[in-house]
């Protein structure tokens, strides 16, 4: 059922007219005695879910008994990062997510149907896994909270990724990263339908309709001012709100470019990245728009890690963003890669597989370090000087000697492509 739908690509959402939006939503579902509040962690700051999360708390006041950033495989977040993002919200009421041992395997989508969406190509079946929490803790609410946005494993991100990948598992989650990867990333992004999305679905359709889930989708945007701005929100028990967002989103965030970019300069906000797992955005939503042989430099002042788990990290400097041929090679002879192929699939992810370089200008890893996974090294206070993001807008920017870059502020805001590309 939905029950608020509100937006287009220009609208802007005044905090007020969000609160008021909040509150019909919640007259719509009646009085509530123990609420649960799933937003993302701070990787998503921008998606405004840390604002709706201290709405929630405010209408609800003790009823909203915890809140379960959904980390996926991320980091728990600091006590700094949960007062930045959640502002009032008692630091009392969250939990951090576990996604080794902190889970419940609700229900098993077959191998037969995993051959099927992959076209044949996996055939495994996949554990249906969520937190505990959302399980056994007895919540007659629970609201997931998130921002719609193309995203690299799934197509769209949010609706019910968020929980079970958000509050997954690690079998759950490693399995459905290498699904997607696979199938190939730039068949997927930017589409609300995927094979990793229908296996979602299944999971949601078959193993979690008794849970009282109820989505709040945010899709956000910059203004002519580069300020951010809530351009629609959804809210529903169901697909449909879903797929209300993803087809704004695709208008807001979806960036069809005139020509193909032959170098890109991504500037990655040191706050939000400090690793390749999440810096690699730069990679992911610029593909579809880089010219062969193009140049991708990306400019990461926070860059500490490859992989903000430790075990990921230690694999990704094992083995390297070095092609799918030679990734799928490694998972056939390498256990320690078939236990964990959502790092298999995020090696896939951020290989350019030849096709144009990536150069990596990070705050605090060595060149010896960013060489030995495959990416060019510069300097960072050296490309700093020659593409000073105050210097520059997003998009086609033209130096002053006459080269030409084309810029992005946040990659986690969108998607950019080529239209030859973004067809194929």
């Amino acid at each position: 059922m939905l029950f608020y739908s509100k937006g287009s690509k220009e609208y802007q959402f005044s905090n007020e007219e969000l609160k008021n939006a909040l509150s019909e939503i919640f007259g719509k579902l009646g009085k509530r005695s123990k609420v649960l509040a799933l937003p993302p962690d701070f990787t998503r700051f921008h998606s405004f879910a840390g604002t709706i999360t201290e709405m929630c708390w405010e209408h609800y006041g003790d009823a909203l008994t915890d809140v379960l950033p959904a980390l996926g495989t991320h980091a728990a977040m600091s006590d700094g990062e949960i007062e930045r993002m959640f502002g009032k919200v008692p630091r009392k009421l969250f939990r951090v997510h576990d996604w080794r041992n902190d889970i419940e395997t609700v229900g098993t989508v077959p191998p037969e149907y995993i051959r099927e969406v992959s076209e044949g190509k996996l055939n495994y079946a996949w554990p249906a896994q969520v937190n505990k929490l959302l399980a056994h803790g007895g919540h007659d609410l629970i609201l997931s909270i998130g921002q719609v946005v193309p995203h690299e494993v799934i197509g769209m991100a949010n609706y019910n990724k968020n929980i079970f990948v958000g509050t997954g598992g690690a079998e759950g989650i490693n399995k459905s990263h290498f699904i997607g990867a696979v199938y190939g990333m730039e068949r997927i992004m930017g589409r609300a339908e995927s094979p990793v999305r229908s296996v979602l679905n299944y999971a949601s359709n078959h193993f979690t309709q008794h849970l009282p889930i109820v989505y709040i989708q945010t899709v956000v945007s910059k203004d002519e001012d580069g300020k951010l701005q809530i351009r629609g929100l959804y809210a529903g028990d169901d697909f449909e709100c879903f797929r209300l967002a993803s087809e704004l989103s695709l208008e807001a965030n979806f960036l069809m470019v005139e020509k193909p970019v032959k170098k890109a300069v991504v500037w990655l906000d040191p706050s939000e990245f400090k690793s390749t797992w999440l810096g690699n955005k730069s990679i992911y939503r610029t593909r579809m728009a880089l010219a062969d042989g193009a140049e991708l430099i990306v400019l990461a002042p926070g860059l500490k890690e490859f992989g903000e788990d430790r075990e990921i990290d230690r694999l990704i400097r094992k083995y390297g963003y070095a092609g799918t041929p030679k990734t799928l090679a490694a998972v056939d002879s390498n256990k320690e890669l078939q236990d964990n192929l959502g790092a298999a699939a995020h090696l896939i992810h951020g290989s350019s597989e030849g096709r144009f370089t990536v150069t990596y200008c990070p705050g605090h890893l060595t060149r010896e370090e960013i060489e030995s996974v495959h990416f060019n090294y510069a300097r960072l206070d050296e490309m700093l000087q020659r593409y000073n993001p105050q210097n520059l807008t997003d998009g086609f920017n033209t130096l002053p000697d006459g080269e030409e870059v084309f810029y992005i502020s946040n990659p986690a805001l969108g998607l950019w492509a080529h239209r030859d590309r973004f067809l194929q």
